[in-house]
């Protein structure tokens, strides 16, 4: 009895000893890798719910022109270069996609600046709705306007009628609430699923730049356009001659963003036999103010900013890449980008200027 018992002790001792070196020798359970962080996003059916993360990947569209102002449209990925703080990264993604799927915001200003020509950019508009909200599902857009205050008059929609009917319906008069605008548009309106990467976020202010009203400043503004990777163009009110306060206020939003400003109404008589390029009271004025070729002038002027805008917005190339850079280095609040096409000379490119890694701070 006491052999057996012994014997049973050791075979069972070295079952368990054995257990222990095949369990030792096992490779690890390979764990499934962490979820890649998405963009904030709010949905539609929670307008006030913002998811805020860290950046994994950054967005970078692109537009390449001539010394003439055209496009540059036969590039591939390898013809681009881009560096994170002088760092330059791996391009991960690349599309140059006819009719890239958008999310436009049109920001319209109803000041009293806007009494004389309301009609002629109010037209614009109009043309700029019809072209690049088509009925298809891929593209929406929503309209803010701005006077003394900002208001959402069309939340996000890819029914362009709607947006239509109420141009049809805005009347300029009071104050600029445009940085109120900016804001109302990053924050309050309802979001479409994939975005800010597909469908991509535009905004076209249309007004001179300037604001009169509401308590955000333009470095707030621009700093959470670039948060919710928002590139801004630019359609100036501002008429030839003119000189209007804050009027650099629509080149730092674009360019820092991305975008470019059009300016239909700055010498839309240049090309015009006879015409002195500086406006005087008395001179050598090819057209005057009231006749059919004046508002010919007008609105050729106003056409190709149209068709500069739209053949821009839809045609970008589009870059994306992961950040590469020293975990171990102190954290920068905001990164500097910078997009270069090393085999090209003599050319401009439209490009925002960095991004923040980093959620929005709260308070």
């Amino acid at each position: 009895m006491y052999l057996f018992h012994r014997f049973a002790v050791l075979s069972a001792c070295t079952l368990l000893s054995t257990g222990l070196a095949i369990s030792q020798q096992q490779p690890p359970v390979p764990q499934p890798a962490p979820a890649r962080q998405q963009p904030p996003a709010k949905s539609p059916d929670s307008p006030n719910l913002v998811i805020s993360t860290t950046t994994t990947e950054v967005i970078v569209p692109v537009t390449v022109t001539d010394n003439k102002g055209k496009f540059v449209s036969n590039l591939v990925a390898s013809d681009f270069r881009v560096l994170d703080e002088g760092k330059p990264q791996r391009i991960q993604f690349f599309s140059h996609a006819e009719k890239q799927p958008i999310v436009v915001g049109f920001l319209v200003d109803q000041s009293n600046t806007m009494k004389i020509h309301w009609q002629k950019y109010k037209d614009l508009v109009d043309e700029l709705v019809y072209n690049l909200l088509p009925g298809d599902p891929r593209y929406s857009g929503y309209l803010i306007s701005y006077s003394n205050d900002a208001e959402l008059k069309v939340d996000t929609t890819n029914d362009a009628e709607k947006i239509l009917a109420q141009l049809g319906r805005m009347k300029p008069a009071g104050g600029a609430a445009l940085f109120e605008a900016i804001h109302k548009a990053c924050t309050t309106r309802s979001l479409i699923k994939g975005e800010p990467y597909e469908p991509r976020r535009i905004i076209i202010i249309v007004g001179d730049g300037h604001n009169s009203a509401g308590g955000r400043t333009l470095d707030q503004v621009i700093e959470l356009a670039k948060r919710n990777l928002v590139t801004i163009y630019g359609v100036s009110t501002q008429a030839f001659g003119m000189t209007a306060e804050e009027g650099d206020n629509l080149e730092r939003l674009a360019n820092e963003t991305g975008g470019h400003v059009e300016y239909p109404l700055n010498n839309p008589y240049k090309d015009v036999s006879g015409y002195l390029s500086n406006p005087q009271d008395a001179g050598n004025f090819a057209m005057t103010v009231g006749t059919g070729a004046y508002a010919s002038q007008i609105a050729a002027g106003i056409t190709r900013a149209t068709a500069s805008l739209l053949g821009e917005i839809t045609t970008q190339y589009v870059l994306r890449f992961v950040p590469d850079f020293d975990p171990e280095a102190k954290p920068k609040v905001f990164r500097r980008i910078r997009v270069e096409v090393p085999s090209l000379s003599g050319i401009n490119i439209h490009a925002k200027d960095g991004y923040y890694p980093n959620p929005v701070p709260t308070k």
